[in-house]
């Protein structure tokens, strides 16, 4: 199957890509190495997956609906797997017009350039943070999504939206994932998993922010990639997802697991919460495990103890 991949440079996409040429498909990658992390960084995702001869990338942009549709006309795509974002809750608090623009404006684009070309399948990487701070717990498809708290989470409720609509008016097939708090190799710099392990190693401080007991469904990104790519077979209309591991893990309980993986002690440094944090992100992922054979392989520790193995060799290059 040609497949075109939004985003296949970065943390998940990357990965995807790797997944997909292995089973045997021809791979387009779109990015645009958004200045959120470094090109270099990106760049070295990618190394392995460019030398392939069923692999294609374009750096391009997917708020440039002309872009996007010469990209169409050149790759002819049979799915889209949309990934593509401004990542980040307490970024998009400073710029919530940028968020709007990727996020909501981008996903339109890449939805209409999919319609124009008939697309069989397109896949839609949305997030747990469409939940805001839900009390119910685990997290439903079934609950109501209509208490945000950041600009970031708003943007990717009302692209889940555009993509229900783009399914009940176009009768395109469409599935959108609910990731929860992914983790491993590549992980983007700016999360918590990466910042602590990172500090921890280096012998600096470990910044935490409010209530220690806070907690979140971490995620490896190979269970994410298995998730996706169940999806590629689907034809339903419509449906949503959660993809996570369905066991959270408070804040301070994460710093003990990995002091533990890194033998190193950290230097706690205390600071107020943020606003955008949630208190809690849990997956109810029986959805998943019924219509996709979702079942995630890697408890915590053990794709904590991969990263953390990775993340060595990245500070050994340093």
């Amino acid at each position: 199957m040609k497949i075109l991949v939004t985003g296949g440079a970065g943390f998940i996409g990357s990965h995807l890509c790797e997944r997909l040429l292995s089973l045997g498909h021809k791979v387009s990658a779109i990015d645009n190495f958004d200045p959120f992390y470094p090109k270099e960084v990106k760049l070295r995702n990618i190394e392995k997956v460019k030398a392939n001869a069923n692999f294609r990338f374009f750096e391009a942009d997917i708020r440039d609906a002309k872009e996007i549709s010469a990209i169409f006309r050149s790759s002819k795509p049979e799915a889209v797997i949309h990934l593509a974002a401004k990542a980040g809750v307490r970024p998009s608090l400073a710029d919530p017009a940028g968020y709007q623009r990727t996020n909501v404006l981008g996903t339109i684009n890449m939805l209409e350039a999919s319609r124009a070309s008939n697309i069989s399948n397109f896949i839609f990487g949305s997030s747990s943070s469409v939940y805001g701070d839900n009390k119910k717990v685990p997290f439903s498809e079934a609950d109501r999504v209509d208490g945000q708290i950041s600009p970031y989470a708003q943007t990717k409720r009302s692209a889940e939206l555009y993509c229900k609509f783009y399914a009940r008016n176009y009768g395109m097939p469409i599935t959108c994932l609910r990731f929860f708090t992914v983790y491993g190799p590549r992980q983007r710099p700016d999360l918590a998993i990466h910042k602590f392990t990172k500090n921890m190693l280096l012998g600096k401080p470990v910044e935490l922010f409010g209530d220690v007991s806070s907690s979140r469904d971490y995620t490896y990104v190979g269970d994410i990639v298995d998730g996706i790519t169940a999806c590629l077979d689907r034809k339903s209309q419509f449906e949503i997802f959660n993809l996570g591991n369905s066991s959270p893990i408070a804040l301070s309980e994460l710093v003990s697991r990995i002091e533990k993986a890194t033998g190193k002690k950290a230097k706690i440094r205390r600071l107020p919460s943020q606003p955008g944090d949630v208190r809690i992100t849990y997956a109810d992922i029986s959805k998943a495990k019924k219509m996709l054979g979702y079942s995630p392989k890697f408890d915590f520790d053990r794709g904590l103890s991969i990263f953390v193995d990775w993340m060595k060799n990245e500070l050994a290059k340093s």
